[in-house]
């Protein structure tokens, strides 16, 4: 920890501060306030350097404290903080604040927390200092420093004196000119690359998966040999190297009319006036408010969100509102700017190049009006000074819950952050999340109504398709589907078909032997990508070459089912000459190839868009007169008690494409349970019916909001023989724990992906009435593990995915 000196005889009293490592081991540790700077130096998400044994390390300010910790020996001075990184706090109380609540949410050390939400070059030490004085060097490192401080202490008071005329400053370190060169694929595949060229075929899939990484990385990953093929492709067009290619906003994520703020504010409708007064009421109270915008797809909810803006704008504070997906926001951004013209709108997401995401986070540090930002949840994390109004569009949509390491909930985020400012939380959606309606149910949140589709349109009218009496005819269509896109295509109208999975074919079943082609890392099917010819997995992203021998010595293979890249090329053939996009992951990983598509879609050069749900909601396109959904029954029967919600919301928001503009639209959904209760809801549109049927389901059976639900996942390398006998016998104590700790434990038992990534992987569901006697348990079952290292452990509170 601190290292102990003598105490100097007269010194006078200092302060205390307790510093986060932004570095493993991630520790918070105490160090005391130095003679050399003022006591007005320091304060609260400061970054600072620190003496950590024998090496200098980066840290935050945390708290300020006026004596040292009880457990320091009598005798025993601290050691002193070394130095600060800059003249004002880059983070600031409020964001210390919610960095240590995220950090108590998840029984994380403060440190690792703030690893996970700053941008790398702020988290890493790689600082120096210009001096302007010949006693000193001109450029001083962190360990030059120490080493100065430790050689000659009274130098740090002349050093001091620098720092305070402004003649000692802080600069980043240079980076190598090579690290600002990135590699980004060039062409989407197939590739025109000879068989035997594995090199050029094993880069083009490492950035295919990857996407664009400094070149320094891709000699690490795949060689020093990788050099010579690299600058084949390059000759080739197939690989481009040059700055981090920038994420543009897409011009096809248009507005709807009534919201496109070009050509003078329009006019709210009266629904929507009655709505912002209601809200600008929200936004002037005292304390902390949330309210639940609950508007039909159509309703004019982004305008909604802008009016409300100016009027937090016009009171002197800052807005933030974010969209679920990186096209929604940078729609939702392209609106804004044009809304609010010479007013600063920063736009914020994670496919933007690390430097840009840098100098974002540092410009808005360094704001001191107020400031427009949309993004999508990351966003959350900016350091935004007095955030008026935070809102959340799309607010059902599951990408706002981030699971891998760092697990938190917007919504949870947002909602600390509008408290603690005193600010508005709008949560908008057509389908609101159910945990969210019964809340303004219950009177706990507010709700605010926009009911009509502004222009009154009326929504579209959906159609069931029972595939067990109208099989598919024509590829996965059944004939009256196939021959309403005909039609639609024939009237020079546009088509939105809807299969929620990508690739060519999930399974490929080997005729000789009936196996079927599995991720050995992962032990789940291996879907086949035509255009790549390889078998991908979509957990790991592992991929092997195709055609393969299989185990039995066969190359006999069946590809079984249907993916999006599949079925657009069976659209092909079905509506010669109409032009067919696709959006989904795999289309959309070249860096602009997003905005292509929309543009393209947008403009009326493609009549058919197929797609995941990437294109279920947001987009407005009034030349869509049809919507088709592929597999309704997709998602439907997994193991998880959200399956029925996230369909219908599914189902609500792609319906929600047609019938935009002057013409009416339809829906045709095929599936082979008609009969779910699903169905009927989503064909009346009928939110609050299904709302009714869907709690009663879960106040039987006892899941959120009627209790608080939790995973306790656990994971070891496939090969570590004490891991599966150390999760048994976690199994024989847990019960008992959570018996006396207030919580229902089920398991441990395998995940129902039980193998990822080279790991066996086991869960707990837990189920109790308040989160402390979770967080009590799991402190308990990190415990019991602490002997097995090789255990890892996670909590994730009230999960999204249950796999």
């Amino acid at each position: 920890m601190t290292r102990p000196t003598t105490p100097t005889p007269g010194e006078p009293a200092r302060g205390y501060w307790q510093v986060a490592l932004l570095g493993a081991p991630f520790a918070v540790y105490t160090y005391a306030e130095p003679p050399h700077l003022p006591p007005d130096t320091w304060a609260a998400g400061l970054r600072v350097l620190v003496p950590v044994g024998a090496s200098t390390r980066l840290g935050a300010l945390v708290r300020r404290q006026d004596t040292p910790p009880a457990d320091v020996p009598e005798g025993v001075r601290l050691r002193d903080l070394l130095w600060p990184v800059e003249a004002e706090p880059l983070l600031g109380p409020d964001y210390m604040a919610l960095a240590a609540n995220l950090a108590a949410r998840q029984m994380e050390p403060v440190g690792r927390v703030l690893d996970n939400l700053l941008p790398h070059g702020l988290r890493a030490l790689r600082v120096s200092f210009r001096v302007f004085d010949p006693r000193f060097p001109a450029r001083l490192g962190a360990g030059a420093l120490a080493a100065l401080a430790a050689r000659e202490p009274e130098a740090l008071a002349a050093l001091a004196a620098l720092w305070a005329q402004g003649r000692m400053r802080v600069c980043a370190e240079r980076r190598h000119e090579k690290e600002q060169e990135y590699c980004t694929v060039a062409q989407d595949p197939p590739w025109p690359v000879r068989p035997a060229a594995k090199r050029q075929m094993d880069i083009l899939e490492y950035l295919w998966e990857a996407g664009p990484v400094p070149r320094p990385r891709l000699g690490e990953a795949l060689g020093p040999g990788a050099a010579q093929a690299l600058n084949r492709l390059v000759a080739m067009g197939l690989v481009r190297i040059g700055p981090a290619p920038e994420f543009h906003e897409p011009e096809a994520c248009a507005l709807e009319p009534d919201e496109a703020p070009g050509g003078g504010a329009p006019e709210l409708t009266p629904e929507q006036h009655s709505a912002l007064d209601e809200l600008t009421l929200a936004l002037g109270q005292p304390g902390g408010q949330t309210r639940l915008v609950y508007g039909v797809t159509g309703s004019g909810k982004t305008l909604l969100y802008l009016r409300l803006a100016e009027r937090a704008l016009e009171a002197g504070r800052a807005v933030l509102l974010l969209a679920p997906e990186v096209a929604l926001a940078c729609a939702l951004h392209r609106a804004a700017t044009a809304h609010f013209p010479g007013r600063t709108v920063l736009l914020h997401h994670g496919y933007q190049s690390p430097a840009r995401r840098e100098r974002t986070f540092t410009e808005v540090a360094a704001a001191r009006g107020p400031l427009v930002v949309v993004g999508t949840r990351s966003a959350l994390f900016l350091p935004l000074r007095d955030p008026g109004l935070v809102v959340l569009d799309e607010e059902h949509d599951a990408s706002f819950k981030q699971e891998e390491r760092l697990p938190y909930q917007a919504k949870e985020v947002a909602h600390f952050l509008a408290s603690r400012a005193g600010g508005l939380l709008v949560l908008g959606s057509a389908t609101p999340d159910v945990k969210t309606f019964h809340a303004a149910a219950q009177g706990a949140v507010g709700k605010v109504v926009l009911g009509t589709r502004v222009g009154g349109r009326a929504l579209p009218p959906v159609d069931l398709v029972d595939l067990r009496t109208r099989p598919p005819a024509e590829g996965p269509f059944a004939a009256v589907t196939a021959r309403a896109l005909r039609d639609a295509v024939a009237d020079g109208d546009q088509a939105v078909i809807l299969l929620n999975r990508r690739g060519y074919a999930p399974v490929m079943y080997c005729l000789d032997c009936g196996k079927t082609a599995r991720c050995a890392q992962c032990d789940v099917g291996l879907t086949y990508h035509k255009a790549r010819e390889r078998l991908v997995c979509h957990y790991c992203g592992g991929a092997e070459p195709f055609p393969k021998v299989c185990a039995c010595g066969s190359s006999n293979w069946l590809p079984m089912g249907e993916g999006t890249e599949n079925l657009a090329e069976a659209l092909e053939h079905l509506v010669p000459g109409a032009g067919v996009l696709r959006l989904d992951r795999d289309s959309t990983r070249r860096p602009g190839r997003m905005e292509e598509i929309l543009a393209d879609f947008a403009a009326g050069r493609a009549q058919v868009l197929v797609g995941t749900q990437m294109l279920s909601k947001g987009h407005h396109f009034p030349g869509v007169t049809l919507v088709a959904v592929v597999e309704g029954d997709l998602g439907l029967n997994v193991p998880d008690y959200r399956a029925a919600e996230r369909m219908f919301q599914l189902m609500v928001q792609v319906a929600g494409r047609a019938g935009r503009g002057d013409k009416p639209g339809r829906v045709l959904i095929q599936t082979r349970s008609p009969e779910h209760y699903c169905w009927s809801h989503v064909r009346a549109s009928d939110y609050e019916g299904f709302f009714a049927q869907e709690l009663e389901l879960r106040r039987k059976y006892g899941y959120p909001p009627f209790t608080k639900l939790a995973l306790l996942r656990m994971n070891f390398p496939a090969d570590y023989a004490p891991g599966h006998a150390a999760v048994m016998e976690l199994a024989r104590t847990l019960p008992g724990l959570g018996l006396r700790s207030g919580v229902r434990v089920l398991g441990p038992a395998p995940s129902p992906l039980g193998l990822l990534r080279g790991r066996k992987r086991y869960q707990c569901l837990l189920k109790a009435q308040d989160w402390p006697a979770v967080r009590t348990l799991y402190a308990e079952t990190r415990r019991h593990l602490a002997t097995h290292p090789k255990i890892r452990t996670s909590l994730d509170l009230d999960p999204v995915s249950m796999l």
